[in-house]
């Protein structure tokens, strides 16, 4: 096993939260978390970051969000459990995959997977999610979308939507939805996303061929976890 690098020593500049105001009026307060604003007016950005709250941010989906979603064949889904241990992931399917359920919704399938669940189990204790969706190959640029997601099985969904598509191929039958509540959406920039070409591949639908899934890539099946403890019995 690699030797953890040992970080050089350098000055550390502590910056706290002020507590937060209680009888501020929610009304005056811009899009973002109190700590970005506070690092704003640490950093002297606060100027542009009120430019781009003003001119890009929306608390809801506009035509051209939706009809950009509703080409997108991946999306990055960040989520946090109750404790803020954080896991990112992608969803990745068709075009129309994910969709937009009007504007101030949209939903993503969950396909059978390797049983994990750690993007459900975070958002069973903590419903904040970040979705990240990006046009690498036309446009060339990013959505961001922020919000409370919730778990819905299938046929709950299509009880309320039956629009949603039905003919699937084999092991992309979505087993249930995550349904998000928007929050915030706005563009990512193309200043340093890299233009990338579609090529055309077959993807293994659903299996469980360790191979086809890219069996051990990483090297990371025999080497030892602190979680595999090894019992000693009293007669071993």
């Amino acid at each position: 096993m690699l030797p953890r690098p040992i970080p050089a020593e350098a000055p550390t500049r502590l910056i706290t939260l002020p507590p937060e105001d209680p009888h501020a009026d929610p009304g005056d307060r811009l899009p973002g978390s109190r700590g970005e604003h506070l690092l704003q007016n640490v950093y002297g950005t606060h100027k542009r970051a009120e430019r781009f709250y003003n001119d890009q941010v929306l608390d809801h989906l506009n035509e051209r969000m939706i009809e950009f979603i509703a080409r997108m064949e991946m999306l990055f889904v960040s989520t946090a459990d109750n404790k803020g241990e954080c896991d990112a992931s992608l969803r990745a399917g068709p075009p129309g995959f994910v969709r937009a359920l009007d504007s101030g919704h949209l939903a993503y399938p969950e396909y059978r997977g390797n049983g994990v669940m750690a993007s459900l189990g975070n958002i069973s204790e903590n419903p904040h999610v970040g979705i990240l969706m990006i046009d690498f190959a036309e446009d060339v640029i990013g959505l961001h979308v922020n919000g409370h997601a919730r778990i819905v099985e299938d046929a709950d969904l299509r009880r309320e939507h039956p629009e949603l598509p039905t003919d699937f191929e084999k092991g992309r039958t979505p087993e249930r939805w995550v349904v998000v509540e928007v929050e915030e959406a706005y563009i990512h920039c193309r200043k340093h996303i890299p233009r990338l070409v579609p090529v055309g591949r077959d993807r293994p639908w659903g299996t469980d061929d360790a191979k086809r899934k890219g069996g051990d890539y990483f090297g990371a099946k025999d080497m030892p976890k602190p979680w595999q403890t090894t019992q000693v019995g009293p007669h071993d």
